[in-house]
């Protein structure tokens, strides 16, 4: 029981993917102009981290080490194309707006180094939680700059949420800031590393 709480908060906290390894920057630089953006992202490399971690772990007897890489990308790949593939059958104007960031998950580091440093050396259970965590606390970072940076941007929250929800994502707009004229700086590239600056500053404030 206490490896599993380990590792969940290995994947939440201590060695958030975002936070500390700072690994997957570019899909989470580029996406996060806003929460719905964020959510989207998140849930795509979520389920291709416990995919992939868990299939790893199962083959992990049967996959030779000198070809254990290409192996580990294949499979990556294959549900990559599995998530992109739902998305456009689902939440097509979604996916456009993400556009080439999905396909990118394939080149993640924190997947494939999730699967060469755990899952290929530990149970699938433990393997899947631990993608499953990973997802988790990568999305949440991704939740919360989206949020800041949509927040200070343009004065909402859960904009375009119908993307995701449809009908029901109306409702989950909201405008906090009325005849709010927006902030440039914070959707642009240089707003994201400021805004991903102070969380990981905050982080580490928090752990000392």
């Amino acid at each position: 029981m206490e490896d599993y709480i380990k590792i969940a908060k290995n994947g939440l906290w201590s060695n958030n993917q975002a936070l500390v390894a700072l690994l997957g920057l570019c899909p989470l630089l580029a996406v996060t102009n806003n929460i719905t953006n964020a959510i989207g992202l998140g849930l795509a490399t979520t389920f291709v981290l416990v995919a992939s971690n868990t299939t790893v772990s199962i083959f992990r007897h049967q996959i030779s080490r000198e070809v254990r890489i290409p192996i580990f990308v294949l499979l990556i790949a294959s549900f990559v194309t599995i998530v992109e593939l739902l998305m456009q059958s689902y939440f097509y104007d979604l996916y456009l707006i993400l556009g080439i960031f999905v396909p990118l998950i394939v080149t993640n580091c924190a997947i494939l180094g999730r699967a060469e440093a755990f899952a290929s050396k530990n149970t699938w259970g433990k393997s899947a939680l631990d993608g499953l965590m990973m997802g988790i606390g990568f999305s949440i970072v991704l939740v919360i700059l989206g949020a800041m940076r949509e927040l200070i941007g343009a004065g909402t929250l859960f904009d375009q949420s119908a993307l995701l929800l449809g009908s029901l994502g109306d409702t989950l707009s909201v405008t906090v800031f009325e005849d709010y004229q927006g902030t440039l700086l914070a959707v642009l590239p240089p707003g994201a590393f400021i805004g991903l600056g102070l969380i990981v500053a905050l982080k580490n404030w928090i752990d000392a």
